[in-house]
């Protein structure tokens, strides 16, 4: 298994952890009626912890499509490079410490560790054509 296939099966954990963390904590905050029911009625936003961690989870599912493309796509290519390496490490790593970041509300640095995550999105992107401009 490749390096960036392993950051990828990481990620696809933490994703998964992403969608149960608020969903554990919209159980605490609306009660397991509310789980355990159809959820027909429209229901107040999650608060505190809570809603930062449903944001971050929006944030992954939005970015993370785009991250199995480029590894897709360096797969594919037959690219396995340290470009494609280090962006697939870039990427996990930065998603990986962005949620506790916005969970906690820690402004300015989550900006920066979403950046990070986006540099290394675009390095995986950059690797097969990277070879080929050379």
């Amino acid at each position: 298994m490749t390096a960036e296939l392993v950051y990828l099966t990481l990620s696809v954990i933490l994703a998964f952890v992403q969608i149960l963390l608020p969903a554990a904590y919209a159980t605490r905050e609306r009660g397991t009626q509310w789980n355990a029911g159809p959820r027909d009625a429209p229901v107040a936003p999650l608060t505190g912890v809570g809603g930062r961690l449903e944001r971050a989870q929006r944030n992954m599912l939005e970015t993370f499509p785009l991250f199995v493309a480029a590894i897709v796509v360096t797969l594919a290519t037959g690219t396995h490079n340290w470009v494609s390496i280090t962006g697939s490490a870039l990427y996990f790593w930065a998603r990986l410490a962005y949620v506790p970041l916005y969970a906690l509300g820690i402004p300015y640095v989550r900006s920066l560790v979403w950046v990070l995550a986006m540099a290394g999105l675009f390095l995986v992107l950059l690797s097969p054509l990277a070879g080929r401009l050379a």
